[in-house]
């Protein structure tokens, strides 16, 4: 018998549901299900809910709810189906992100696909029409962990910091992809560079991207990149969207 999923309290703030020990596609795809289903739930006790990599959280005032009683309604609720097995939450998103690949932008292409075992040009071929999905947001605001990549993309992240990537910077690492949304170090090697910006505060839903979504950073030149920092202003990099089932 599994011992997945778990059930732990986080301080007195509410529960963690926790589907896997490790980062998966079943396990994150559980995560996010659970955590559309408790939302759908509309129970009177949850504040929030919110999801990482593999596991789903559930903000409850555990000082002045019965931590047993809730306890028992999501185990009630994590029997009802296989989590690990179940549709993708309604009401996501494919976007296409214009991405340059490589030049002075984006200094660690070569790098990684040297880590990868693979030439420049087929990383750019491949990672340019994978399709990603976000896995989490977190780190800094609306920063997206997008994955997984193949297993050619399982690299380790630097041994040292990069002392700063710009907003909009593809990096990867351990199969994964981040678009950074603020001028940041990182230990991540800087691949690609975006004018997509997730995060923008003035905006009435502040975050483009949700877990979920899925993504594709097709190949662009530096010229039209260029061109799309004159262009657009909504901070939208020349990305594009549509609906998911």
């Amino acid at each position: 018998m599994s011992d997945w999923p778990k059930i732990r309290t986080v301080g007195l703030s509410g529960l963690l549901v926790t589907f896997a020990g490790a980062m998966s596609e079943p396990a994150n795809r559980a995560a996010l299900a659970f955590r559309a289903e408790i939302a759908a739930q509309d129970w009177p006790e949850v504040r929030e809910s919110s999801c990482s990599l593999v596991s789903a959280f559930i903000e409850v005032d555990l000082a002045s709810k019965p931590i047993n009683t809730l306890a028992e309604k999501l185990r009630d609720l994590l029997a009802t189906r296989d989590w690990f097995a179940a549709p993708l939450p309604a009401g996501r998103t494919l976007w296409h992100v214009p991405t340059v690949y490589g030049t002075d932008l984006a200094p660690q292409l070569e790098e990684a696909a040297a880590l990868a075992g693979v030439d420049p040009d087929n990383a750019i071929a491949e990672l340019s029409t994978a399709h990603v999905r976000v896995l989490t947001i977190g780190f800094a605001p609306g920063q997206p962990y997008m994955g997984e990549l193949s297993e050619t993309w399982n690299i380790p992240r630097q041994t040292e910091l990069t002392g700063a990537v710009p907003p909009g910077s593809l990096v990867i690492a351990i199969k994964q992809l981040i678009i950074f949304t603020n001028t940041s170090p990182t230990g991540w090697r800087h691949i690609g560079q975006t004018a997509f910006r997730n995060f923008q505060q003035e905006r009435a839903t502040p975050f483009a991207l949700s877990p979920g979504d899925e993504l594709i950073f097709p190949s662009i030149s530096r010229a039209e990149y260029d061109r799309i920092l004159i262009q657009d202003t909504a901070g939208n990099g020349g990305a594009t969207a549509e609906a998911l089932g």
